[in-house]
């Protein structure tokens, strides 16, 4: 991963904003703020030339939702990160917005070491949130255990190292396969486990209670 992750942060709350930079501070040199916007029209203007990596973004704001910059993101630029920081805790709101193709989201109220977690995941290419997709898995899978689905040795070993806590690129290398063999294993788990993709997934855990918004 290349130094320092740049981060476009949408935020309507100026302390919040402070209070981001101070914390992400604490970290060195890890991460930097290049933009800031505290509306959804200040955000549709800079996007356009924003050079950040990851968005962090806030739902609720002055003259529209997170959903309307989420959205816009996919559609205008598919490479750039989306991590929701909200204190939000609407239950179809968060689902709209995993439908919408965020890559995670996180509550205000989470300690600085998990909103580094969080930033890393998501900057990685990888899934987050509240907790990796890996644990989710692993949470489904244990709140699941009578519908006996017959998984395979290869299966087996990928639910057991997400019962570790391990994300995929971590699985991939500890098994010696590829990223992309690992997350086709975890489809195939998803389909054993009734559940086609990873919005199905994450709107699962967050409607039983596996993440806690």
């Amino acid at each position: 991963m290349n130094y320092p992750i740049r981060l476009f942060v949408v935020e309507d709350h100026p302390l919040v904003r402070v209070g981001l930079s101070l914390t992400l501070s604490q970290a060195g040199d890890k991460y930097l703020i290049c933009a800031e916007a505290g509306s959804v029209a200040e955000a549709f203007e800079v996007l356009p030339s924003v050079e950040a990596d990851v968005v962090l973004l806030d739902i609720m704001l002055p003259d529209g939702t997170g959903l309307d910059i989420a959205k816009r993101i996919r559609k205008e630029r598919p490479a750039l990160k989306v991590l929701v920081l909200s204190a939000e805790t609407d239950e179809d709101m968060i689902i709209q917005l995993v439908e919408s193709g965020i890559d995670g989201f996180v509550s205000k109220n989470i300690p600085p070491q998990e909103l580094y977690t969080a930033i890393e995941y998501v900057a990685d290419g990888a899934q987050y949130f509240g907790k990796d997709i890996s644990r989710i898995i692993r949470d489904i899978n244990n709140a699941r255990r009578d519908r006996n689905a017959q998984f395979t040795e290869r299966e087996n070993e990928i639910i057991s190292l997400c019962a570790e806590g391990l994300a995929a690129k971590e699985i991939a290398a500890r098994l010696f396969i590829s990223i992309d063999t690992v997350n086709a294993h975890k489809y195939n788990i998803f389909k054993k486990l009734g559940i086609n993709n990873s919005v199905e997934l994450v709107r699962y855990a967050i409607k039983h209670g596996i993440i806690k918004l």
